[in-house]
């Protein structure tokens, strides 16, 4: 999975669109990879679709801009949830911002949420050499917005390793985490 990469004049560099499919992908059930949509870093910097998919997944390349290896898959459904949040954040909005900004969206109508989709979030790091993605970990998000702690008889954190629990209960981006134990 070799990763041929751009370096542009303000010394941001892209890894070529195949490593960015090939590693965004990581995130997703395997039997939904090659089907799946995904968005990434174009040869000129810009975000968008590198490759347009046949299922209801769709998957994020790596940032190269942000420290460390991250990559994510989800339901269609939460596009306009993602797509809402990318957009605050060309605009220069903080996290806080743009948390509230959604919340106002989601609450009126404007923002469209799901009841309910699962978010596959894969890290690790990038060997240098091979540009394989090693040390991996897979969590999972289920956005349930809305929800509460009462609604759905979870904890608000973590009470074991592994453990289900709910994070921003009551708001339009209510999730339970669910973090299995990393292999040591």
């Amino acid at each position: 999975m070799g990763a041929c990469v751009a370096t542009f004049a303000w010394g941001q560099t892209y890894p070529s669109v195949d490593w960015q499919i090939a590693t965004a992908t990581l995130a997703a059930p395997e039997h939904e990879r090659a089907a799946s949509t995904v968005l990434g870093y174009k040869s000129d910097g810009s975000f968008g679709t590198l490759r347009e998919g046949s299922n209801d997944l769709i998957c994020i390349a790596d940032d190269p801009a942000r420290k460390g290896f991250s990559v994510a898959c989800y339901h269609e459904s939460l596009e306009p949830f993602m797509a809402r949040g990318r957009a605050l954040r060309l605009e220069g909005k903080s996290a806080d911002e743009i948390f509230q900004i959604r919340e106002v969206e989601a609450k009126s109508g404007a923002l469209e949420m799901p009841d309910r989709a699962l978010l596959y979030v894969l890290t690790g790091q990038v060997n240098a050499d091979t540009k394989e993605v090693e040390n991996s970990h897979l969590r999972y998000v289920f956005y349930i917005p809305f929800a509460t702690a009462e609604s759905t008889g979870l904890p608000l954190g973590p009470t074991g390793p592994g453990g289900p629990w709910i994070m921003n209960p009551g708001t339009h981006r209510a999730h339970i985490m669910i973090t299995p134990p990393k292999n040591k």
